[in-house]
């Protein structure tokens, strides 16, 4: 199936694989003593592909030591170097060996393993596959709600969200901690510009099922030319400001996403209004205002109010 195209490993909310080669050498180790392996957990797509929703890392180990090639190699950063077991506790003999290594009796038991594949149907009530996907994923890296949302929500302003967010003017803007760096905090950056410039007064202080359902509701929007040019009119504009570096306030050694995303709204609404934002004073990412509606008790909606009206009076 991967071969052909049939399943992606590594749909846009997967992260990279991970498991060292001790852990993969166990997972082999595994098959090869005939123990169960958890199931797999796959979604169905309208033109019949899956995706990968649980167990990237059981067919990536799977696919390297046999030999696979995996046309999302490089997305996955999977060796294509062959797996060769180590640190086998049970079969220690057959440590040292790769796939090619192994007699052919074994390869053809192999081969033959049982895998137990959860399939997710495409038409499940779009709420309870976001909670599928969000229970699926709670163990020790548990998938953001972006990347559920890159699933769960496919279509036309999905594929905006992520196009956005890897301009060089919107990335110009963001210093991010490491861990967020590839987990959909750039893409819902993007996602919370929209909702809240649209449904700020909506909002109920529920910030995932907030953004959900402006997911929901504009998954196969198509008129998107205005929704592309005033997010880069307000990036582009941002980003001159700062002289291209990242936005950042005292004592903050990263980007303050809460405050970005008041500063970009309150941008946006100016020029909505078909007005120009002006570049203030030096010294306005520590506005007081400012910061005191982007710290505690934010996802309110009078502090989100206030920062995104408090940004616009500041480029006003």
């Amino acid at each position: 199936m991967v071969e052909g195209a049939e399943i992606r490993v590594a749909p846009a909310y997967q992260r990279q694989f991970r498991w060292n080669e001790s852990v993969q050498s166990a997972l082999v180790e595994s098959l090869l003593l005939g123990l169960p392996i958890p199931a797999i957990f796959v979604a169905t797509n309208k033109d019949g592909t899956w995706d990968v929703v649980d167990g990237l890392q059981r067919i990536a180990t799977i696919l390297r030591f046999f030999g696979i090639d995996v046309p999302e190699a490089e997305k996955l950063q999977f060796s294509k170097n062959p797996l060769r077991l180590k640190e086998m506790s049970q079969l220690t003999r057959f440590a040292e060996l790769t796939y090619e290594d192994l007699p052919m009796p074994i390869r053809l038991m192999l081969g033959k393993r049982y895998l137990r594949v959860q399939v997710l149907s495409d038409k499940s009530d779009h709420d309870v596959r976001f909670e599928l996907f969000r229970r699926l994923n709670a163990g020790a890296v548990a998938l953001t709600p972006q990347e559920i949302r890159s699933c769960v929500y496919q279509g036309p302003f999905l594929d905006l969200i992520d196009e956005l967010s890897n301009i060089p003017e919107f990335e110009s803007l963001l210093k991010l901690q490491k861990k967020n760096q590839n987990d959909g905090t750039t893409e819902e950056m993007v996602l919370k510009f929209y909702a809240y410039l649209e449904k700020m007064e909506s909002f109920d202080g529920k910030v995932t099922r907030f953004l959900n359902r402006y997911m929901f509701d504009r998954m196969s929007d198509t008129k998107l030319k205005k929704d592309r040019e005033l997010f880069i009119q307000t990036a582009t504009f941002l980003s001159t400001v700062l002289g291209g570096k990242p936005f950042l306030r005292q004592g903050a050694p990263t980007t303050p996403l809460n405050q970005l995303e008041g500063v970009l709204a309150g941008i946006a609404m100016i020029f909505r209004e078909g007005g120009s934002p002006k570049v203030p004073k030096p010294g306005w990412e520590n506005d007081t205002q400012l910061v005191g509606f982007s710290k505690q008790g934010t996802n309110s909606r009078p502090m989100l109010k206030g920062r995104i009206l408090r940004s616009k009076e500041i480029f006003s």
